[in-house]
């Protein structure tokens, strides 16, 4: 049925009347009475009776005029997603992120978006590899990662987001751990160090081993593990030290000190899409990109 008509017999019994109801919708008296005919001519039953304080629904216009009003509210509510998508105001987002973003300023962020933004469905799936982030965004399953070292592909749109120094995670007891002030670079071959396999996280290994050979060291692996937790509590059982963005501090590790390592930092980019269309990714690249400022 057309939803016009239903908004003719909504009016008419809201009115208790052709006339007013008319003038509501901005039409002629006759027009509305032969569409009112009309219909009712279709459904083959009267939809309003003459009363006392003029036309009131019948049993089946009743039913028509409660349908009417909720599938008008419903295409309403349609009509206004339908625009707040187009502007990137509501909608799906599934944004994927290293556990280093979470610590820093991305938890603020995430937490902005939902205030600013709250007809948007946030998805939000961890991730500790920087390869499986980037791939999931090609292949649609995120549209956002938030990561710090996203593939060289020229199907994704890299924006570097937000800067953070490198630390060095050690054994609490470690001679090492007990100076003040940054550590120089060359500690990096005074200590085993504790690394994420390079078959689970080539780019944050390789980017580990590049420090080492900017520091003219040769390294020394002494363990590895998949995620934060992992290689955490190997350093605090004192299998070496590890290399983490400063913003893994907040976990307070009992057994494990950091310190600054010199002249080291690290990027959290934002990574999507090349002509992503959906308005949202900008929606959400807008919010990160004050929060980061």
């Amino acid at each position: 049925m057309d939803l016009r008509l239903l908004g003719y017999v909504v009016a008419i019994a809201e009115e208790g009347g052709v006339s007013a109801a008319a003038r509501r919708l901005n039409l002629t008296q006759p027009t509305l009475s032969r569409q009112l005919r009309d219909l009712e001519r279709t459904l083959g039953t009267e939809l309003f009776e003459r009363g006392p304080r003029g036309l009131a629904p019948t049993p089946a216009g009743k039913v028509l005029v409660e349908r009417g009003r909720a599938v008008l509210a419903e295409a309403r509510a349609a009509m206004d997603d339908v625009r707040l998508a187009a502007e990137g105001r509501a909608g799906r987002l599934t944004v994927t992120f290293a556990g280093s973003g979470i610590n820093g300023p991305l938890g603020a962020a995430l937490g902005r978006l939902r205030r600013e933004l709250p007809r948007v469905e946030l998805r939000l799936e961890e991730s500790f590899s920087d390869a499986e982030m980037s791939d999931g965004v090609l292949d649609g399953r995120f549209d956002v990662a938030v990561q710090r070292l996203p593939a060289r592909d020229a199907r994704l749109a890299v924006r570097a987001w937000w800067r953070e120094p490198l630390s060095l995670f050690l054994p609490a007891a470690h001679p090492l751990a007990h100076p003040a002030g940054p550590a120089p670079l060359d500690i990096l071959g005074r200590i085993p160090l504790v690394v994420w396999p390079r078959d689970a996280s080539p780019h944050s290994y390789d980017e580990i081993m590049a420090l080492c050979a900017r520091a003219g060291v040769v390294p020394r692996i002494g363990a590895s593990g998949h995620s934060v937790q992992t290689v955490l509590a190997l350093v605090a059982a004192g299998f070496g030290a590890a290399v983490m963005a400063d913003s893994h501090k907040v976990l307070r590790r009992v057994g494990v000190r950091h310190r600054p390592l010199a002249d080291t930092s690290t990027t959290l980019h934002l990574v999507w899409r090349a002509g992503e269309a959906n308005p949202l990714v900008d929606r959400f690249r807008d919010v990160l990109t004050a929060t980061g400022e």
